[in-house]
């Protein structure tokens, strides 16, 4: 059962890799003046800017304009020879972050067979938050007619012996390095090495381990017949999109088909959650076209139990509005965690009231983003990453958008590509 295996990745060859490389599409999503700044930087050069669709753009009015010039860059780029196939290939990654520390991973391909993204799965493969189903088709839209794959997609592993990409790590200077430099707007760097044939195997041999019996009761206090291996950490609605579109095309295909379509197989990238660089950080809300006084109003009418002075028992969730800062603490909670707490309410407002949410990483930008006029923002304490397979499996899949793994320059940047 290889449900993590190697995969043809495709590379740039003879290309300014800064200018090649971009940051998640999700990022930023609400500063368009970001995704302007990549593109004057980027200019005429070949750049996967070119071949994904910032969503900060997804309601400007040129989706469909923007998904045809985007499906005609991938064959341009293919039939122009610019990619280096590295076939049946694993490949190390080392990505320094703009805070120094770096962080490892491993570049392959999941078998989408195994992941299902719904409420209350229990597949191999999981998402460890809900999924926003309507975030689904508009991703279908760009992704059904593309020829190309390029991953902002992390997957974690629960590897508390370090087995699996901490062992590529120790011999990672026997490897054959084939990128090495720094990302564009202050991303840090990163690095990719080849994997050799027993580079593989040891990576295989330490992901079936982790399904060994006696290692979940290890860790978790029991062996489920279907336990949590790979739980996704970003990218889920990609992820998700990549599993919606291989149920369409496998409808179409025979069984000896399915076994090797492309599409079957999502790149991703592979990391430990006990890697020392990785650090969840919550992800924030901001709402806007609502008046922040009657939000406010509603959540202590949602709430009764709510109430400004410090708590200790409470939940916190700080409010921002035209610049200030209000604590809020909520006894008896609803949700074990603040987010789920507050999201609750929000759907209810929203669905009462109207307004829009938009999702945050870094307190930093709620504060800038709730100085506007009718717009209110909401920080909170995040989930600890120890906690994260533990909590899934017992619980389910935690309330949408609830962490992301680290701040929002240190997402993964687009590099590597596979065709679908």
């Amino acid at each position: 059962m290889n449900i993590f295996r190697t995969a043809d990745i495709l590379l740039p060859q003879n290309t300014d890799l800064s200018k090649w490389s971009v940051v998640a599409c999700d990022q930023y999503s609400s500063e368009p003046e970001y995704w302007q700044s990549v593109a004057e930087y980027v200019g005429d050069c070949p750049s996967t800017l070119k071949v994904i669709f910032p969503e900060a753009y997804l309601n400007d009015g040129e989706s469909y304009k923007r998904i045809k010039m985007i499906n005609a860059q991938m064959r341009r780029y293919l039939k122009d020879g610019l990619f280096r196939e590295y076939k049946d290939s694993l490949i190390y990654v080392e990505r320094t972050q703009r805070d120094g520390k770096v962080r490892h991973g491993l570049i392959g391909a999941i078998d989408l067979e195994y992941y299902e993204y719904f409420k209350g799965s229990q597949s191999l493969i999981r998402a460890t938050e809900g999924t926003i189903l309507e975030r689904i088709p508009p991703r279908k839209r760009i992704r059904s007619g593309a020829a190309l794959e390029l991953p902002h997609i992390i997957m974690l592993i629960d590897d508390r012996h370090r087995r699996v990409v901490e062992g590529v790590t120790a011999r990672k200077d026997e490897l054959l390095q084939i990128y090495d430099f720094d990302l564009m707007q202050n991303g840090g760097h990163i690095e990719g090495r080849l994997l050799d044939e027993n580079a593989k195997e040891k990576v295989f041999e330490g992901l079936k381990a982790l399904t060994n019996a006696a290692e979940l009761r290890e860790k978790y206090g029991f062996a489920k017949a279907e336990p949590l291996i790979y739980a996704v950490g970003d990218g889920n609605h990609s992820l998700a999109t990549a599993k919606a579109c291989w149920v369409d095309i496998k409808k179409t295909l025979t069984p000896e088909e399915r076994e090797t379509h492309p599409a079957r197989f999502a790149l991703v990238e592979l990391m430990n959650l006990h890697d020392e660089a990785l650090e969840f950080e919550p992800i924030y809300r901001v709402m806007f076209g609502v008046d922040p006084d009657d939000v406010v109003s509603e959540l202590f009418e949602y709430y009764p139990q709510a109430s400004v002075i410090p708590d200790d028992e409470g939940q916190k969730i700080i409010i921002v509005r035209n610049g200030e800062e209000t604590p809020v603490y909520i006894k008896d909670a609803p949700s074990y965690l603040a987010v789920g707490t507050l999201q609750a309410f929000l759907d209810d407002y929203i669905e009462k009231r109207g307004g829009e949410i938009d999702y945050i990483h870094g307190a930093d930008v709620v504060r800038n983003l709730s100085k506007k006029n009718n717009a209110v923002g909401f920080i909170y304490d995040g989930l600890k990453k120890n906690d994260l397979f533990q909590t899934v499996i017992k619980d389910g899949a935690l309330p949408r958008k609830t962490f992301s793994m680290g701040e929002a320059h240190d997402k993964r940047y687009y590099l590597e590509a596979k065709r679908i």
